[in-house]
């Protein structure tokens, strides 16, 4: 189309694009020890959250139907739903996630990414907020597709991330974060690629807590750690970080809302 924008009609490139900008920032700061270390806080703040994902999985649910959780991290949902279906694999990187992930006879856990992991085809493919750092959607994609027989389901936030990563980000570099991809960005990316998705709308409330200040500063801290700044982080905990009476602190106590692209793979 004569005058039309070329990034806004090729979705594909425009998630490479944002993940890459993203990356770009980062990269400096890289840690690869963030999520073992976040892994304990991460479970504390949505082991017990009510996000309605499980009810809506609940039509294709059944005792002899398999299922593959694409960046199970500790097992919030996978744990759940092994104890629903015949046999659960649960595909987390993180060996810290992994540790949390409650055991189950019924379940397979695989140390990779998914890129890399090699995970026999299940029924049902469940895909929540991991696609946000993937710069090539497509073909991830496209493997969560080849490797579910009945129903590929993936969700990510409307929004952005609501941590501290990001503030805190901003507040010491003085530059603002170069945002993640969203569930708008998703809902064009697979009509690109000829997949008619149906969409369901999750809203829940999402928060973070840590035990103390001390393991606030353990998991923010090192990914800054050429940049931060002692007085800049702990004026910016003393704002925005309620202290519990158990001296415990919590971060961002809102509503949010993720949706959910599922759909059935070509026969």
């Amino acid at each position: 189309m004569v005058g039309s924008d070329p990034l806004f009609e090729d979705w594909e490139a425009h998630w490479r694009r944002l993940v890459e900008a993203r990356e770009a920032q980062a990269s400096a700061f890289r840690d690869p020890a963030y999520w073992d270390r976040r892994a304990r806080s991460f479970n504390a703040a949505t082991s017990g959250r009510k996000d309605g994902f499980l009810e809506l999985l609940e039509p294709w649910l059944a005792p002899d139907r398999t299922l593959i959780d694409v960046g199970a991290g500790a097992g919030r949902y996978a744990a759940p739903l092994a104890d629903r279906l015949d046999w659960v694999t649960a595909v987390e990187p993180s060996q810290g996630m992994r540790d949390l992930i409650p055991p189950r006879e019924n379940m397979t856990v695989i140390a990779s990414g998914w890129e890399l992991a090699e995970a026999a085809p299940a029924d049902l493919v469940i895909c929540c907020h991991v696609l946000y750092g993937a710069a090539d959607a497509r073909r991830f994609i496209e493997k969560l597709e080849a490797s579910a027989r009945h129903r590929v389901f993936i969700q990510l936030r409307f929004g952005q991330l609501r941590t501290p990563a990001d503030p805190l980000w901003e507040e010491m570099m003085g530059t603002p974060r170069a945002r993640q991809p969203a569930f708008g960005d998703l809902w064009n990316l697979l009509l690109q690629m000829g997949i008619q998705a149906d969409v369901a709308v999750l809203r829940y409330q999402s928060f973070q807590v840590w035990k103390d200040e001390q393991e606030f500063l353990d998991e923010y801290r090192p990914p800054l750690a050429s940049v931060w700044d002692e007085a800049k982080g702990r004026a910016w905990m003393d704002a925005n970080l309620v202290r519990e009476a158990d001296g415990s602190l919590v971060f961002g106590r809102a509503e949010s809302s993720s949706g959910v692209a599922h759909w059935q793979p070509p026969a």
